[in-house]
């Protein structure tokens, strides 16, 4: 069964021509905060100071577009108020709906940082140039982020590395290749 891409490239999981997405979830929207309007949201990026009153952002499956009024830190989480939305009623259907941004909206990284979703899927050998597999996911401990590795030979188990210097020799994107030491204990 062939399926017709769409004309603007991007398909209904927000990839552009099934490469990068196009929309990265940032916040989860928890429950209504008050009843001005205001959502209770929980964090999903390490980056929440990037994004401030007047960015666009998309909510929901259907991306619906929503600029900021207002994000604040509140306790653990943090408060958003959208334009046009100045009752609870109005943001009441926002309840456990994810709070999206455009990938081209993210900020610059440091060198040696990346983001989560650029790493999935690219392939991982060893210091002899051994293929191991590839990332298919990326677990964040607090401590560390580990990658779970699916083996490149059907059958073997996967292999959980812990995301450290000593283990990650080096991460070329533009070849789509990490190396690593094995620890010992492999």
């Amino acid at each position: 069964m062939s399926r017709e891409k769409p004309e603007n490239g991007i398909t209904e999981s927000g990839l552009l021509n099934n490469s990068k997405p196009v929309f990265l979830a940032f916040a989860k929207i928890r429950k209504p905060h008050a009843l001005q309007g205001v959502v209770a949201v929980e964090i999903l990026t390490d980056f929440p100071d990037h994004y401030q009153e007047g960015d666009t952002v998309y909510v929901g499956d259907k991306h619906e577009k929503l600029i900021l009024q207002s994000i604040r830190k509140a306790g653990k989480g943090y408060l958003i108020a959208f334009q046009d939305h100045n009752s609870k009623e109005s943001v009441e259907r926002f309840r456990n709906k994810l709070i999206f941004v455009k990938s081209e909206s993210l900020p610059e990284l440091d060198q040696n940082e990346y983001f989560h979703h650029d790493l999935i899927g690219i392939k991982v050998y060893d210091v002899n140039d051994k293929i191991i597999g590839s990332i298919s996911e990326i677990i964040s401990t607090g401590a560390n982020d580990v990658f779970v590795i699916r083996p490149s030979v059907k059958g073997e188990k996967e292999i959980l590395l812990p995301a450290i210097r000593s283990v990650i020799r080096e991460v070329d994107q533009e070849k789509g290749k990490i190396t690593v030491v094995l620890p010992e204990w492999l």
